[in-house]
């Protein structure tokens, strides 16, 4: 026998398919009214696919209903948005919208496949001080504000600023080489400044309640990742602590990055390993927290004279390779004269 509930599910997909309503709603759920749908909204869960990748005991918490109300709810959604296996050729369709965004540098975007940061990915850079991690970041956030056939994102960047790197003067600059209205250019930056991990994580939900209320985010940018973590557990006796904490944070910007087809570029920071005998001893803070959460993951360290050398290191679908840059007035680009 189909439950009520049920029904109601299978009447608003049939709706939805055949064009006579609109995208479901949270309160089209069993069990999720006006008063819950605040609750999540608060939290940072707008729509279907957010709750729909929640747990029970996490929707639970947030909307406080219980266990057996959040399963259903989490059910329900899942049916709607029919997530489940799809085939390869399906799941290549899906994929037809990803975009790019140019780095600056032909180089760098060859090394990232060609066209720069990919949307639906995290691409991390580390590195220590001076390699190029911010000027790239900076560098991104004002060509995602590009048309898509000039290598943008036709779109708007968050900037979470954890270090105090963002410089208006800088995006000046760059926005000028291309010939862009610096003014216009820094609207189309939302910053923000981090100042501890809580306040850190809160942001994220702001970004998907700036998305809702129809900002065209393309680029989310975080720099540095992992800043207020290591400085708020220090010791030893707390890792395990900052890496479950560090590890949740990482799993928020991959789904923000997959429901809104965003990218998201992150800065990290870099420790030397002392059990490390030859070779460089360079290592990026978070271990494989950071590491697996990375679509992309690039070292970045000065080279010779003026030169700074991207080295990709991590990549689902391209070989690991190396190349140069500089950084200049224009942001980062492939000659020393630019």
């Amino acid at each position: 026998m189909v439950s009520k509930g049920e029904d109601e599910v299978r009447k608003i997909k049939k709706a939805v398919f055949d064009g006579k309503k609109e995208e479901p709603k949270l309160t089209d759920l069993p069990g999720i009214g006006p008063a819950v749908a605040a609750k999540l909204e608060s939290a940072g869960v707008y729509d279907m696919m957010s709750l729909a990748v929640m747990s029970p005991g996490e929707l639970s918490d947030i909307a406080g209903v219980s266990q057996g109300v959040a399963r259903k709810a989490i059910q329900a959604s899942r049916s709607m948005l029919n997530l489940g296996f799809i085939d390869g050729v399906e799941y290549a369709k899906k994929r037809d919208n990803i975009i790019h965004i140019t780095t600056g540098s032909k180089n760098i975007d060859n090394l990232l496949g060609g066209k720069g940061v990919e949307s639906r990915a995290v691409t991390e850079a580390f590195g220590a001080y001076g390699s190029g991690k911010t000027q790239l970041g900076l560098t991104l956030a004002v060509n995602v504000q590009l048309p898509l056939e000039k290598g943008g994102g036709n779109g708007k960047c968050v900037f979470i600023d954890t270090e105090g790197t963002f410089r208006p003067l800088r995006i000046r600059q760059i926005a000028e080489s291309l010939g862009a209205n610096p003014e216009k250019v820094l609207k189309n930056i939302f910053v923000a400044r981090a100042f501890n991990s809580d306040h850190q994580i809160l942001l994220l939900e702001k970004i998907s309640e700036m998305i809702k209320e129809g900002e065209p985010i393309k680029l989310l940018i975080v720099d540095s990742l992992t800043a207020h973590f290591r400085a708020e557990f220090s010791g030893r006796g707390q890792l395990a602590d900052r890496q479950q904490k560090l590890n949740k944070y990482m799993h928020n910007l991959m789904r923000l990055a997959e429901q809104h087809n965003l990218a998201v570029y992150v800065t990290n920071q870099v420790m030397s390993n002392p059990a490390q005998m030859f070779g460089d001893p360079t290592v990026a803070i978070g271990g494989n927290i950071v590491g697996h959460a990375s679509t992309y993951r690039i070292y970045l360290r000065r080279g010779k004279k003026d030169s700074r050398v991207a080295k990709l290191i991590d990549s689902p679908n391209l070989p690991d390779n190396e190349t140069v840059f500089y950084l200049a007035n224009s942001g980062v680009v492939d000659e020393e004269s630019q």
